[in-house]
C-alpha cells in the first residue's frame, strides 16, 4: 500500500508533488490545514441521510477535479472557508451531535483526509456516536478509502463518468472511469451492503450518486449498467436531475451543450432504464430541484472564526 502524503502530495490520483506543509497549494487548491466554509444541519441529502433532523454537512473548501459545471464552484477553487485545526475540527462534529444531526457528513474531504481521520478519532474518544460519512466525487485512490477503514461507515460517492471523453472534457480527469472503479470497489468491500436503524436512517453502507448532465443519457445508462451488474441491489443508487446551469458556461464555446437543464423526458428515460435492469433500490428526485437556492451559502456557519474571536476578546480586555 502507497504510503500518503502531503508533502509532497501524492493523496488522489493528480498526484502534483507539492509541500502542502510548507504552504504551497496543491491542484485541490489547498494547502495542508483543513479549510471548513460551513457546517450546519443540512436537509437536501437523500432522506435516509438528512431524515427529519438534517445531516451534519462539513463542508469543505477545494476539489481534485475542477469540474467547469461545478455546483459549488467558489467552494471548490478554494475561494471560501476557514483554516480549523484538528481539535477546531472535532469540536465541529460534537456540536453537530448536539444540534441533532443524524450524522456526521464530511463533504469533499479527500484532500484534507490526514487530517479528517485524527479529528473523527478525538471526537468520539469526547463521545461522538454518529455515524461518519465521506461525501466524495468517486476520483479516489484506492490506498485513500483503504485509510478510512474504522473512521467511515458511510460512503456517498459520485460516479460521474464511465466515457473517458466526458471525463477529461468537463473535469480534466480522462482516468475518472478506472479511478472511479477501483474507489468503488473499495468502498464496498469496507462498508458492506445497507444498514438502517429503526427510523430508516443509514448506518452503514453505500450509495452511489449520479448527476446527469444534459444531453448524456448514454454515459449515464453506461454508469447504471455498470452499477447493477457489479453491485445489484448491495449499494443504492441516487440518480438526481439537479444540473445547474450557470452563465459562465456561456462564455465556452466548447461546452455549450451544458447551458440548460435536464428536461424530464430525459430523466425520465434514464429512470425507466434503471427500472428496466430491475434495480429495486434506487433514489429518484423529484419537482424542481435545479434551482440555485438548493446551493447552501458557504457564510462559515458553524465554523469557528479565530480573528474574530481574539478581536473580541482584545475589545473586552480593553473594557476591563
Amino acid at each position: 500500500m502507497q504510503e500518503l502524503t502531503d508533502n509532497p502530495c501524492n493523496l488522489c490520483d493528480r498526484e502534483c508533488g507539492v509541500n502542502r506543509r510548507q504552504g504551497e497549494k496543491g491542484y485541490c487548491f489547498s494547502g495542508s490545514r483543513p479549510v471548513v466554509a460551513r457546517a450546519a444541519l443540512h436537509m437536501w441529502e437523500e432522506p435516509c441521510i438528512s431524515g427529519e433532523m438534517g445531516s451534519g454537512a462539513v463542508f469543505f473548501a477545494g476539489c481534485s477535479l475542477r469540474c467547469i459545471y461545478c455546483q459549488n464552484f467558489e467552494l471548490a477553487r478554494g475561494r471560501k472557508g476557514r483554516e480549523v485545526t484538528t481539535e477546531e475540527l472535532a469540536d465541529i462534529f460534537l456540536s453537530l451531535q448536539e444540534q441533532g444531526a443524524a450524522n456526521i457528513n464530511l463533504v469533499t474531504p479527500d484532500h484534507f483526509t490526514l487530517a479528517v481521520i485524527p479529528a473523527v478519532r478525538l471526537a468520539r474518544e469526547k463521545g461522538l456516536t454518529l455515524p461518519v460519512i465521506y461525501n466524495c466525487s468517486g476520483y479516489e485512490k484506492e490506498e485513500l478509502i483503504e485509510s478510512l477503514q474504522g473512521t467511515v461507515d458511510i460512503f456517498l460517492v459520485d460516479f460521474k463518468y464511465m466515457e473517458e471523453e466526458l471525463a477529461g472534457k468537463y473535469s480534466f480527469a480522462p482516468d475518472y472511469p478506472e479511478v472511479a472503479k477501483k474507489a468503488l470497489a473499495r468502498m464496498t468491500e469496507q462498508a458492506g451492503t445497507p444498514v438502517f436503524d429503526e427510523r430508516g436512517m443509514m448506518q452503514k453502507g453505500v450509495i452511489v450518486r449520479h448527476l446527469l448532465l444534459p444531453g448524456h443519457k448514454r454515459n449515464a445508462r453506461k454508469v447504471i449498467s455498470y452499477i447493477q451488474q457489479n453491485y445489484g441491489d448491495s449499494v443504492i443508487l441516487s440518480l438526481m436531475n439537479q444540473y445547474t446551469p450557470f452563465e459562465r458556461l456561456k462564455e465556452r464555446e466548447d461546452c455549450r451543450e451544458l447551458c440548460r437543464k435536464v428536461t424530464k423526458r430525459e430523466y425520465e428515460a434514464v429512470i425507466d432504464y434503471a427500472l428496466s435492469l430491475g434495480m429495486e433500490n434506487v433514489f429518484i428526485q423529484e419537482g424542481e430541484t435545479a434551482e440555485e437556492s438548493f446551493i447552501p451559502e458557504f457564510d462559515g456557519e458553524g465554523v469557528p472564526d479565530r480573528q474574530q474571536e481574539e478581536q473580541t476578546w482584545q475589545e473586552e480586555s480593553s473594557q476591563q
